[in-house]
Order: C-alpha cells, then structure tokens, then sequence
C-alpha cells in the first residue's frame, strides 16, 4: 500500500466520511474479487496486490490464452455490474449509493485507457485479432485520446465548479495516462501475462 494511496484515504474521510470511504472500498474489493475468481479458474495464481493512488494492481504469476486474459481481465467490471445489479434488487428498485459505487467502478474501468481493465481488454482483444503491434498502437493511440478527451472534460468540470479539488487527482491521472503509452519502458502497468 503506498503512501500515497493512505493520504488520499485520510483526505477523503475528512471530507465524505467513514461510510462513504467504506462503500467505495467495498465496491474496489469486488472488483479485485471478480479478476481474482476468474483467474483462479482458468488456473491462473495472484503473486500480490499493490494499491496506490491510481487504483489496485493485481500481480499475477503464468500465462493464459488471449481469450482466457479477456475474461479475467473483464472479470472485475463485469463482478461490479452483477453487484449493482443485486444491490438495486435487493433494495427495491430504490438506487443506492452503493449501487451507485458499484456502476461507477464498472463503467470508469471500462475507459480505453491503459492502465485500466478496458485499455487492456482493447490490447489483447486486438492483438488476438490482428497481432500484438497492432493491439499495442490500438491501445496506444486510443488510450491517449480518451485520455486527453477525458482530462479536458474534468478540467471543464473544475473551472465550471469553481476548482473542485476533488477532480484533481483524477485530471492527473488521466494526464499521466495519457502521457504513459508515449513514454521510454513499458507502458502496461498491469498485466496478467498472455501469450
């Protein structure tokens, strides 16, 4: 766990509280559960759990097929679209905040953008299609613009809401993101293998 992970923690349950930072960590176990489960399945092993302020990153040990690397990548949003599925059911139909956090954490790892599970799903769908140069420029070039496209619109979201600190972190991240496919050294900060 990093240091920096642990003042963004201290920072945000003096603004939102226990409660809130207990739902949002709820929703990141889930996720990190459902790459977990699959990966076990395929007959993958998990070699550690980094957290640090850009998220959670999984550190598995072998190789699976492109297919096999999919699907435990895609695992974690698709364990959080069932969790906000069955918490919207088992609320009545009555939308939750952890309902809410569950979504959210599917949808936002869904971005194209390397590191997250959807710029990863974007390589190796891509590369198990057309070949690894191809899927490293489709997730490249893609990351990139969703990146900047991204980072553009929290920017507009700071200015139109008077400097919102909170969207901060997350503009620089999609800064660095956006920055890192173009940078010297791997791009790829988390991986399951592949082959």
């Amino acid at each position: 766990m990093s240091g920096g992970f642990v003042l963004l923690t201290a920072w945000f349950v003096l603004v939102n509280g226990w409660r809130l930072l207990a739902i949002v960590l709820s929703a990141a176990a889930v996720h990190e559960a459902g790459h977990w489960l699959v990966l076990r399945c395929l007959g993958g092993r998990a070699g550690g759990l980094r957290i640090s302020t850009l998220g959670a990153v999984l550190e598995t040990e072998g190789l699976l097929s492109y297919a096999g690397e999919l699907a435990a990548v895609l695992a974690g949003p698709a364990a959080n679209l069932l969790a906000a599925m069955a918490l919207t059911v088992l609320d009545r139909g009555r939308w939750s905040t952890a309902a809410g956090a569950q979504l959210v954490l599917c949808v936002f790892n869904l971005l194209p953008i390397r590191p997250l599970d959807g710029g990863r799903a974007l390589e190796l769908l891509v590369s198990w299609l057309a070949g690894p140069a191809a899927g490293e420029w489709a997730a490249r070039c893609l990351g990139t613009a969703t990146a900047a496209a991204l980072a553009a619109f929290l920017a507009f979201l700071m200015w139109r809401g008077g400097g919102n600190l909170w969207l901060l972190p997350m503009l620089g991240a999609c800064l660095y993101w956006g920055a890192l496919p173009w940078l010297p050294g791997p791009g790829v900060l988390w991986r399951h293998g592949g082959s």
